[in-house]
């Protein structure tokens, strides 16, 4: 290949537009990627180059008129398409004398080509900017990400840091007091308050952990069969003594068509539990923390569990709630400062979650408490088998553990209705009055039409409603009222239906 072919070559797949016009503003030459650009697919020759950059060059008295600098200067025009689409870009135009500077191959000139006959030409040079904005954003926008990641980071640093201070600062100064006393019953309450420090350590440690490998994607579920009560037996009594020295109410009721026995991962459905209890623990200070088990559906060998820990705490804003599960955060600094904590408790809850087969969900008013809520689906050992889908002759109604404390404590579940409708008239209470009867009726009339319009928030409050109504009632009816609430909660059309025509038959 020539020189010169070579150089025409080079022009005609560069990869920026080039075009060349005359001082009549008629285009003679346009490359290839000028052609794609600007949608003159067939060409561009004898097309005016005003109809190209119309805001910078005129047609006046049969020749052409310009504003834009003509001294090879990168400069911003918009380039109009073929369709009278545009797009910015930066442009830089060249007189005929110039020409050798734009390619930098000296000796070289367009009027040295077989193309335009020595006439008087301009080139013009020009690229799309778009797409540079673009990726400038894109940038910009991944800056302010990774900005935002190491604040969160940093700040996830410094609370596991404060958090791990404390139990050692607490275990080396129990330590040396405890060098110092000489009565048992001192030395044994400092051992307790180290053992204490050395827990919290542990779960702290273990956190981030379980974090590193469900983000790693190399944490497995185990899958052995146990006993469902012992497991909740273990998780009350793990929570019961710190829950009521605080002066609240707690209670654990399980349903009793849970079988006996199921086949999961015991030691991460306690690990949940315990983050969920711990977590309504610490922002409760007045009322209790109810945790309620029930069974929400049977799929050949595998069930669905569905758990609700409910608290009559601080409550958590609205705006706030999509924080809640999001790795390394919380609501604000304030509350780790005050409560601590690493951030890290309820994501590695969600993804255990996830992991067995099931979403998480909080639902919360600031001043009134809040509920969270997750279902899994576990397995049934083929013993249990028939014990599952026939349910618990042998059991009658709900298994259910429940302390109080403090002068005239009120049972739980009084305590927080609070946070659901109700009624302070003690005849609609009582069960099986004409007036129980007749609020019932209403309500089971509101709640089963809005399943009807799939309007879930009001049907919750009205299943609220229900169950509080039938509280005095028997436990096949409670058990009907609950699945139903249960049901509600998860949006589910055609569970609520069913489970509304069984609340309706029980009564």
């Amino acid at each position: 290949m020539d020189q010169n072919s070579l150089f025409r070559f080079s022009i005609d797949n560069a990869m920026e537009m080039v075009l060349v016009f005359d001082d009549s503003g008629k285009i003679l030459y346009a490359n290839r990627s000028a052609k794609e650009a600007l949608m003159y697919y067939d060409d561009l020759c004898g097309c005016p180059i005003a109809e190209i950059f119309p805001g910078e060059f005129t047609m006046q008295n049969g020749g052409m008129d310009y504003t834009c600098r003509m001294d090879g200067i990168f400069q911003s025009m918009m380039a109009y398409r073929r369709n009278k689409t545009c797009f910015p870009a930066k442009v830089k135009i060249l007189t005929h004398e110039d020409e050798s500077k734009v390619f930098e191959i000296p000796g070289q000139r367009f009027d040295d080509l077989p193309l335009y006959g020595g006439q008087r030409t301009y080139i013009c040079m020009a690229y799309d900017i778009s797409k540079e904005d673009f990726l400038e954003k894109k940038i910009n926008n991944a800056d302010k990400e990774v900005e935002a990641a190491l604040k969160v980071k940093s700040e996830f640093i410094a609370n596991v840091t404060h958090e791990l201070r404390t139990p050692v600062n607490g275990i080396l100064g129990n330590t040396m007091e405890l060098l110092e006393k000489e009565d048992e019953k001192s030395k044994v309450r400092l051992l307790q308050m180290v053992e204490r420090g050395c827990r919290d350590m542990n779960s702290i440690i273990n956190n981030v952990l379980d974090f590193s490998k469900l983000e790693a994607g190399k944490f497995t579920l185990e899958k052995r069969e146990f006993e469902f009560r012992n497991m909740i037996e273990y998780v009350e009594a793990n929570h019961r003594p710190r829950i009521t020295e605080k002066g609240l109410d707690f209670s654990i009721s399980v349903s009793s068509d849970i079988p006996q026995n199921i086949i999961g991962d015991e030691l991460r459905i306690v690990q949940i539990l315990n983050n969920l209890i711990s977590n309504a623990y610490k922002f409760t200070t007045v009322g209790g923390i109810h945790v309620e088990i029930v069974k929400t559906a049977v799929s050949g060998n595998r069930m669905e569990l569905f758990f609700m820990v409910i608290d009559s705490g601080i409550g958590i804003a609205m705006a706030d709630l999509d924080k809640l599960f999001k790795s390394f955060s919380q609501v604000d600094a304030s509350i780790s400062r005050k409560y601590g904590g690493t951030g890290l408790g309820l994501n590695i809850c969600k993804q255990l979650v996830e992991l067995m087969g099931g979403n998480i969900n909080v639902e919360s008013t600031v001043g009134k408490g809040s509920t969270f809520s997750f279902q899994i689906w576990v397995d049934i050992p083929e013993a249990h088998m028939k014990e599952c889908s026939e349910g618990n002759e042998e059991q009658t109604g709900m298994f259910v553990t429940e302390y109080t404390v403090g002068p005239g404590s009120d049972r739980l579940l009084d305590k927080l209705q609070s946070l659901s409708e109700q009624t302070s008239k003690e005849d609609i209470r009582q069960f099986g009055t004409s007036e129980n009867r007749a609020e019932l009726e209403k309500k089971m009339s509101k709640l089963i039409l809005c399943v009807e319009m799939e309007n879930w928030e009001k049907a919750e409050m009205f299943a609220d409603s229900v169950k509080l109504l039938v509280e005095g009632a028997p436990r096949e009816i409670k058990s009907a009222a609950l699945r139903m609430k249960m049901a509600v909660q998860k949006g589910d059309y055609e569970k609520s239906q069913a489970a509304f025509e069984i609340l309706q038959e029980s009564l």
